[in-house]
């Protein structure tokens, strides 16, 4: 069993700053990918950022330059620290990771449960 766990949200002013944080664990035998999504009421899920086992990251240009993705490998953990709050940056936010849990080369997309972040005054 693998599980992806979130943390983090909550309430900020616009202008704000929020740090988000995501910890897969169970059987993993490694990781690919991990990143950032989210949903905004009534809208489709978005992508936001990734960070690949080879460390490079990609933001989504609404996120770029106030975003900023980082990852501990040694505890499969991926960071969101966000800067510079809009109140269109309000969303439920799920980390997602890829991941081979057995070894055996197949890789599976985790989902976490997803974390509130409010943008209001």
């Amino acid at each position: 069993q693998v599980q992806v766990v979130e943390s983090g949200g909550g309430l900020v002013q616009p202008g704000g700053s929020l740090r988000l944080s995501c910890a897969a664990s169970g059987m993993i035998f490694s990781i690919n990918h991990m990143g950032w999504y989210r949903q905004a009421p009534g809208k489709q899920r978005e992508w936001v950022a990734t960070s690949t086992d080879a460390g490079s990251t990609n933001y989504a240009d609404s996120v770029k330059g106030r975003f900023t993705i980082a990852r501990d490998n040694a505890k499969n953990t991926v960071y969101l620290q966000m800067s510079s709050l809009k109140p269109e940056d309000t969303a439920v936010y799920y980390c997602n990771a890829e991941l081979d849990p057995t070894g055996w080369g197949s890789t599976y997309e985790y989902w976490g449960q997803g974390t509130q972040v409010t943008v209001s005054s």
